[in-house]
């Protein structure tokens, strides 16, 4: 089976830190872009980060500029998102997308070949 698995989520209290997977499986990776999104109830879907298919480029939303951390593993076939400082804003669901295009778009109207089913991720003391 094609698909995206996320993992790692939880509960952290402000201030703490998280890593998020998001494991291929049935597929490589290594031609992907890889996104992570998060939406928190009653909110839409934001895109938080991206890396390209090589890992050399990356772009963050500026909510998270200087907390999150993307990276990949592609002899893993997995990708992650370091988070460090969270705040009870950061509190979601994430999911991470690939999508098979070049590009480093954090919208997530646009076509992702793959989707996974989402880690949820909470902030609070």
């Amino acid at each position: 089976q094609l698909q995206l698995v996320e993992s790692g989520g939880g509960l952290v209290q402000p201030g703490g830190s998280l890593r998020l997977s998001c494991a291929a499986s049935g597929f490589s990776l290594d031609y992907y872009v890889i996104v992570w999104f998060r939406q928190a109830p009653g909110k839409e879907r934001e895109g938080v980060s991206c890396i390209s298919s090589s890992g050399s480029r990356t772009n963050y939303a500026d909510s998270v500029k200087g907390r999150f951390t993307i990276s990949r593993d592609n002899a893993k076939n997995t990708a992650y998102l370091q988070m460090n400082s969270l705040r009870p804003e950061d509190t979601a669901v994430y999911y991470c997308a690939a999508t098979f295009q070049e590009r480093l778009s954090l919208d997530p109207d646009l076509f992702y070949e793959y989707w996974g089913q989402g880690t949820q991720v909470t902030v609070s003391s």
